[in-house]
């Protein structure tokens, strides 16, 4: 098997590179590195079944030549963090909506199947408990920064949906729900590693707004081998699968735990939203996914514990 990553140098993009080329496919890694980065590829730069193209997905041309002679694309690059949306949010649409298309219309002119990427963004501030990829979406202003986001990967899933419907494009979508695990970067505001530099720099762990809210967490290398068999399994093509654990935590709770994972004499700060994002910000109180369609499809179930995920981004982050 001959696949296309988009993306493949970012945090889960370079995880799935390794997990494709351990089941002995080829592998072709199309990024343009402006969140991603040669160093998540370092474990398999030299593999002879690996080929790294720079470059833009918005720049057909380019996507093309990555598309020659594949057997199935994984479209994971995208805009991606809370504050990478709020600061270049203009560019991060154009990324999210012009180069999701790009991706789709190639795959359709060759004839491969895809899959895409979604994310728990999509259901805005729906607060129920154990979402259902049928669930409404619940947003906030659209003049709202904060919401471009959702919006954006909401169309790219609509995209798909009538790529299928109309040209017959092999398609799944994956909804991720904040997959973690070694290689991924605070920088752009992801809660753990950011939560876990600053343990064991002991500096108090920034907690954004009061700390009450719920989330879920899945280990990256669960969720990979998920999004191999969704694009492998038929059955499951043409329509959307929830993807993350189900092990609900306050972010304080969250933070509490990373400081006795890293034996830190850390303490909590508590920033208000305003002070982290800027005036306006709005959040969702909980997100807490149902993954039985996602079950029932193709076994799937998040296997490794939130502890686990902890501890496997402390001990990465202790060997740098």
């Amino acid at each position: 098997m001959r696949c296309l990553v988009t993306g493949g140098a970012g945090f889960i993009g370079s995880h799935l590179v390794e997990h494709l080329l351990a089941l002995g496919d080829d592998v072709v890694v199309l990024d343009d590195l402006s969140t991603g980065s040669e160093r998540n590829l370092a474990a398999v730069a030299s593999h002879p079944r690996l080929r790294l193209i720079k470059g833009d997905i918005c720049v057909p041309d380019t996507v093309a030549r990555a598309m020659e002679g594949v057997d199935e694309v994984y479209h994971l690059a995208a805009a991606v963090g809370v504050f990478t949306i709020l600061d270049r949010t203009l560019e991060s649409l154009r990324t999210n909506l012009t180069g999701t298309e790009t991706v789709l219309d190639a795959a359709r002119r060759h004839d491969v199947p895809l899959l895409l990427a979604s994310t728990s963004e999509v259901y805005g501030k729906n607060t129920a408990e154990g979402l259902t990829e049928e669930d409404d979406r619940i947003l906030g202003s659209p003049l709202k920064s904060r919401w471009s986001y959702s919006e954006a990967k909401a169309l790219d899933e609509t995209l798909a949906a009538l790529y299928a419907a109309r040209y017959g494009l092999r398609m799944v979508i994956a909804r991720l729900f904040n997959t973690v695990g070694p290689r991924q970067s605070g920088q752009y505001g992801m809660v753990i590693p950011r939560f876990v530099d600053q343990a064991l720099a002991g500096e108090p762990l920034t907690v954004f707004g009061d700390g009450t809210q719920i989330r879920c967490f899945c280990h990256v290398a669960d969720v990979v081998p998920a999004l191999v068999t969704l694009l492998r399994t038929e059955d499951a093509h043409g329509t959307v699968y929830n993807i993350g654990g189900t092990q609900p935590v306050t972010i304080t709770e969250l933070a509490e735990r990373t400081i006795a994972a890293t034996g830190s004499a850390g303490t909590l700060a508590k920033i208000p939203y305003t002070e982290a994002y800027g005036a306006g910000f709005e959040d969702m109180r909980r997100r807490v996914p149902n993954c039985d369609k996602a079950y029932r499809a193709i076994g799937f179930r998040a296997a490794r514990t939130l502890d686990e995920i902890i501890a496997d981004v402390v001990a990465e982050r202790r060997a740098l």
